[in-house]
């Protein structure tokens, strides 16, 4: 398996084209907002309005209240079939293309890679992860921001506050089939085991991150599908870098992209995979700077 794990390995992943320097924002660059929000979306038209309409409406009644505080949400179309690119770029006309923007990917990547994508195109300070169903109250923003001032000092500059909903898996369990809790327990158990021990919930979409823990963990990162937040999570730990976990509400959505059984054995390989070629070698962190 490691034989495998090792030659199978995907070389170091190129920035994105949108991404290298030039005439667009770089994450290389410094800063020159308060946040970024980057908002993976696959064929997402119909919930993607509703979160979209809840963030800003947040974002401008913060921004009035202190016009010091800039901000930018980069919607990263990735691949969609339907309106998705359509729906964003509606509101790039409404709040303007400085405040809204549209990366379209031509080809699904998978979470991961529109993730990375984003972030990689980001002007802020600081780059929140937030998942187009809008599961998360958007004004939890203000929860994870806190996490991450109680991080201080950062070291480096570097520091993580995670979104979690490990305090309402008593009353998830409660509502889900014996076969979906087993393979949740499983891939918990699969992910402090190989990858990640003092993260309960490392899935939440609602990640917080520091302009140069995002340079590095980012510049690092392979997996492109469902398991890249814990190996995210996994190079921050390597490179420690300090993480908090801070409670969230959450509300399930329909029209969850997750298929339980498929997804979930997918996640499992990744997971590892992500162990295997760290420890063989075949993945090697990189330090990077910013200019």
């Amino acid at each position: 398996i490691c034989v495998i794990a090792h030659v199978t390995a995907k070389t170091m992943p190129h920035e994105d084209a949108e991404c290298r320097k030039g005439s667009a924002p770089n994450l290389h660059d410094p800063a020159t907002r308060e946040l970024s929000v980057v908002v993976p979306s696959y064929n997402e038209e119909n919930r993607l309005p509703l979160m979209m309409d809840e963030a800003l409406d947040y974002l401008e009644k913060r921004q009035k209240q202190d016009p010091s505080f800039t901000y930018e949400v980069i919607v990263v179309n990735d691949g969609s079939k339907d309106q998705t690119a359509k729906v964003a770029k509606e509101y790039c006309k409404k709040y303007g293309s400085d405040k809204v923007r549209v990366i379209s990917l031509e080809k699904n990547r998978g979470k991961g890679g529109a993730v990375r994508t984003g972030v990689f195109s980001s002007r802020g300070k600081t780059i929140l992860m937030a998942d187009a169903d809008g599961a998360t109250k958007f004004a939890d923003i203000e929860k994870v921001e806190e996490g991450l001032k109680n991080l201080q000092p950062w070291p480096e500059g570097m520091a993580i506050s995670c979104g979690s909903r490990a305090h309402l898996e008593k009353d998830s369990i409660a509502k889900r089939s014996y076969f979906r809790t087993l393979l949740m327990y499983g891939f918990h158990f699969l992910v402090w085991f190989l990858c990640v021990k003092e993260i309960r919930d490392t899935q939440c979409g609602f990640k917080l991150l520091t302009r140069q823990a995002a340079l590095q963990t980012f510049s690092n990162l392979h997996i492109e599908r469902w398991a890249f937040d814990v190996e995210l999570l996994y190079i921050a730990q390597r490179l420690k870098i300090p993480i908090a976990e801070v409670a969230v509400n959450w509300t399930e959505i329909e029209g969850s992209k997750l298929v339980p059984f498929w997804s979930w054995l997918q996640m499992g390989r990744d997971l590892l995979f992500i162990r295997l070629r760290y420890m063989t070698g075949a993945w090697k962190l990189e330090a990077k700077k910013c200019n």
